[in-house]
């Protein structure tokens, strides 16, 4: 089984999250999508919409992430010969489509400074201009998501996807946190498949120096946060790659990438 997959990805997390906490064994590639590696043509042909991460087990190939995260739940019951009372409830798979309602994209170039932003952007469509000269065969393809990513610039100018994109965001939050304050966990008194959705939007408003502003003036979210950063599928998934001096490594290394590729012209 193979996942393809990416640190900064934040479905890529929920994913990787579940893998682990299930203990499940797989064949780990890293896609970077900020340097364009999601449009190199092997994985485009496989993925033509360049989204992380994908799940490949044989001849089936797994695109959506819930559906990813149901198929991991049922591998560890057939694995472990136990029944299908183990697989999320109804109320975890609410969850689970709750929180995935809620699309980080926006939200998240919006507090990245605009200067880093717009660079990597530019170099993204150099680099897909790039591959489509190199296949064109799959040139439509390639065409598609250059002027995706001419939109993403275009409504990230339109104060109101800002707004709804934040506005969506604390209505989630402000529903965990009532929850919260009945139970341990997001869907109960034991850990979920519902939990590992959450913890990557956590990580996320960490990762852009967010947590006083979303997390610690929710105080059932403050304690569930400090719990789940205790994890060590947390710490193999996500402290790993962004907590204390290894956010600045991941971020740095990337950085450089960007622009050494971009100063040599090399896409």
């Amino acid at each position: 089984m193979q996942l393809y997959h990416h640190p900064y990805s934040l479905d890529s997390q929920k994913v990787r999250l579940a893998l682990e906490e299930k203990n499940i064994d797989y064949t780990s590639y890293h896609v970077n999508p900020i340097t364009g590696k999601n449009m190199d043509t092997s994985f485009f042909r496989m993925n033509p919409r360049a989204k992380l991460p994908v799940l490949k087990n044989g001849a089936h190939v797994i695109f959506n992430t819930i559906e990813i995260i149901q198929y991991i739940e049922r591998i560890s019951v057939v694995s472990s010969g136990a029944d299908d009372m183990n697989l999320s409830s109804r109320e975890v798979v609410q969850w689970m489509h709750k929180i995935q309602q809620w699309d980080p994209k926006f939200f998240t170039l919006d507090h990245i400074p605009e200067k880093y932003r717009l660079y990597t952007s530019k170099f993204i469509r150099r680099v897909v201009i790039a591959r489509m000269a190199e296949s064109p065969d799959l040139a439509s393809a390639y065409h598609r998501k250059l002027r995706e990513a001419y939109e993403i610039e275009d409504k990230l100018k339109n104060p109101e996807v800002l707004k709804w994109s934040k506005e969506h965001l604390v209505r989630l939050l402000d529903e965990v946190e009532t929850k919260l304050n009945d139970t341990a966990y997001l869907a109960g008194e034991e850990f979920t498949m519902a939990d590992v959705m959450l913890i990557p939007v956590f990580s996320r408003l960490k990762l852009l120096d967010l947590e006083d502003e979303y997390i610690s003036c929710r105080p059932n979210i403050a304690e569930y946060w400090v719990l789940m950063q205790q994890r060590p599928s947390y710490k193999m998934v996500i402290g790993k790659y962004f907590d204390g001096w290894r956010k600045y490594k991941t971020l740095l290394k990337t950085w450089c990438f960007v622009r050494i590729r971009s100063m040599l012209r090399r896409y």
